[in-house]
């Protein structure tokens, strides 16, 4: 069984959706283009495909009456957080529905003591851990853009925390969800484990609001560490900084952050954040723990550093500098397309196992050398993850087929290495067509199963991660 291709609504059943929208919500509903158009995907080089209307919702219970009315009149659905995905997720290719979720913004409950805490979607990862800061307690996963925590779970982001604290998929307990038939679930518990049934909470987290929409979230908290170090490292090649990130790894270094930039990205961000680092492949580090531990980790990682011919590696526990460095290297989106202000930046990612890390970056970067464009290179390496942002000019056809098939076997080498084709921007509607060379007809058709049996009618999110190209 398979869910079915996503159709626009009869334009009689999306007036009369609307109309009922509209009687239930009043001014909370926008049929504003600027409104629409703001709800599209907006951080990539594909069209803007803006939903018919945006609702603004306020609690599950108005998730609910949304969601019955569109299923009623067969109208698409798609929900929103804060809009900074990169694989077209909140498009609306068939229309419908686009249910902005910001306003769901409390944090219900902390838990200290157990460290976790209950939130709505809208709150986004800066507010949780300005709210949790007296308590001694931080959200950890940081995937740069002050994206919305429901988001976050709905596409499984991760981020540059991930080599110690793991990824949305390990730091989130339970959810609230509303599906496609309009009842509220509630998956998993605030207990750390749990044998009792299928694992829901893991078959939405990543789903990309094709399954349901996520209303509330259970989160796991991390202690503030007592001390942290952070540091920059300079190598002649990508290899060398690859090889020495699998080093580091591989002897168990406790490591919290390691970034690769290549010499262009960091030539973009000297530019953009008022730096002066060396202009080759640089290694960001940053080490959580006690102050002997932070510093016994850095130095251990410049003894690695220097045997890959790195270094010196300048390391510091201020603040400032750290949170300086950090900043650039969050802003490296925005930097980077200072290098080409014509052309549109187009991110992708893809991740591989850590000892294919070397050789997967390299032969990325020759490729990009060889094809003569201009693709800065960053990556959240210690967990093998790295992403690839060409600049292209969206009116030369030519240039735009030469960078989809350089990302076209990019993916391939690293599903071939045995990978995926991404690490944490997710499917969307770009990656849709990778999905059965890494998974599998039979893996792919059950996923389908999945989504037929929850979605019959195909109105969650139509047009991503599992629907057939058109």
């Amino acid at each position: 069984m398979t869910s079915s291709v996503g159709t626009r609504p009869a334009p009689s059943a999306l007036r009369a959706a609307i109309d009922e929208l509209t009687q239930a919500f009043g001014d909370r509903i926008s049929l504003s283009q600027a409104v629409r158009e703001q709800h599209a995907s907006q951080l990539t080089w594909m069209e803007r495909q803006a939903p018919d209307a945006v609702v603004f919702a306020r609690t599950t219970e108005e998730v609910v009456t949304i969601t019955n009315i569109c299923r009623a009149h067969k109208v698409p659905i798609i929900a929103f957080g804060a809009g900074s995905s990169f694989e077209g997720h909140v498009n609306a290719p068939y229309g419908g529905i686009s249910v902005d979720l910001s306003q769901m913004d409390a944090i219900v409950a902390v838990n200290a003591e157990d460290m976790d805490c209950t939130i709505q979607p809208g709150v986004t990862r800066l507010t949780l851990n300005e709210h949790l800061r007296d308590t001694g307690l931080f959200f950890p996963i940081d995937p740069g853009a002050d994206a919305s925590l429901g988001g976050m779970a709905a596409t499984r982001a991760s981020g540059t925390n991930a080599v110690r604290y793991g990824t949305m998929k390990d730091n989130v307990l339970a959810l609230t969800v509303v599906t496609a038939d309009g009842k509220i679930i509630r998956t998993g518990s605030r207990a750390r484990k749990s044998s009792a049934g299928y694992d829901l909470t893991r078959l939405f987290v990543g789903s990309e609001g094709t399954l349901g929409i996520i209303t509330e979230l259970v989160l796991r908290l991390s202690p503030i560490p007592e001390a942290i170090s952070g540091g920059i490292c300079s190598f002649q090649s990508v290899r060398d900084a690859c090889d020495a990130v699998i080093a580091t790894i591989q002897c168990a270094i406790p490591v919290a952050r390691i970034e690769l930039l290549d010499d262009v990205t960091v030539g973009a961000i000297n530019a953009y954040s008022k730096l002066d680092l060396e202009e080759k492949p640089l290694l960001l580090l940053e080490f959580h723990g006690t102050p002997a531990a932070v510093a016994e980790q850095s130095e251990r990682f410049s003894e690695i550093a220097e045997s890959f011919g790195g270094g010196p590696f300048h390391w510091s526990r201020n603040p400032e500098e750290r949170t300086r460095l950090w900043k650039a290297r969050h802003d490296a989106y925005w930097a980077c397309r200072g290098l080409r202000p014509e052309a549109q930046p187009i991110p992708t990612d893809v991740c591989v196992p850590i000892s294919r890390l070397a050789d997967c970056v390299e032969e990325t970067k020759k490729e990009i050398e060889a094809l003569g464009l201009i693709a800065p290179l960053v990556g959240h390496v210690g967990d093998g993850n790295f992403h690839v942002q060409p600049l292209v000019r969206m009116d030369d056809p030519a240039e735009i087929a030469l960078v989809r098939d350089f990302i076209g076997r990019m993916v391939k080498r690293a599903i071939a290495m045995q990978g995926t084709c991404t690490g944490e921007h997710g499917v969307g509607q770009e990656k849709r067509r990778y999905l059965e060379l890494e998974h599998g007809i039979e893996a792919l058709e059950l996923m389908r199963s999945i989504k037929s049996a929850i979605d019959p009618d195909n109105l969650m999110n139509p047009g991503k991660m599992l629907d057939p190209e058109t």
